[in-house]
């Protein structure tokens, strides 16, 4: 493992280990993880997140070999959440609200596989869900939404200087931010 402190630099949970029961996860690609770790940490209901690397062919990806664009890993967020604060459709709605789901690889300046817009899942119900927000988001944007679904591959924690890097970074480069897209949250029955 890259990272060695487990500890959550703005929350002091650890990042790796230790869910509470009940938890669950998923993994979140929305460009540069700097930015989106952010955006998602902030979250009422987000217990932990942490940055990584997971989608390609290596069992050893690290920034610089991912940054190549020859390992097939995307830049991703590890978000560990409690569905009964928040729900898998309000995390996705801000997933889809604040990068651009439609770039292929790329977000803004940022161009290559590691910056692909993916939704990594663990269970059936987050696929559901994933799948019915790229019907909708796909309609709102206009254009094919390019979001890699997949079920989880393996989750490669990247470097300590990544994790949380604009809470240790106040200044650091962020793209992320609301795309003026906005849709409605599917409106489902009582688990």
């Amino acid at each position: 493992m890259l990272c060695e402190n487990p500890v959550h630099f703005v929350n002091g949970q650890n990042m790796f280990a230790d869910y509470p029961e009940g938890h669950e996860q998923i993994q979140l690609g929305m460009g540069c993880f700097w930015g989106a770790e952010r955006i998602l940490w902030k979250l009422d209901g987000v217990y932990v997140t942490s940055v990584g690397y997971a989608g390609g062919h290596t069992t050893d990806p690290d920034y610089k070999k991912t940054c190549t664009g020859t390992t097939g890993h995307a830049e991703m967020v590890h978000v560990v959440y409690d569905p009964k604060v928040i729900s898998i459709d309000e995390i996705l709605k801000v997933f889809f609200e604040n990068h651009d789901p439609t770039q292929g690889d790329r977000q803004g300046n940022d161009i290559g596989p590691q910056y692909r817009s993916a939704i990594f899942y663990y269970t059936d119900a987050q696929k559901a869900a994933a799948e019915d927000a790229v019907q909708r988001y796909e309609a709102a944007y206009g254009r094919p939404i390019t979001t890699e679904l997949r079920e989880a591959p393996t989750y490669y924690p990247a470097e300590d200087y990544h994790q949380q890097y604009l809470a240790k970074n106040p200044q650091g480069y962020c793209m992320h931010g609301p795309t003026g897209i906005v849709c409605h949250l599917p409106e489902r029955a009582p688990a």
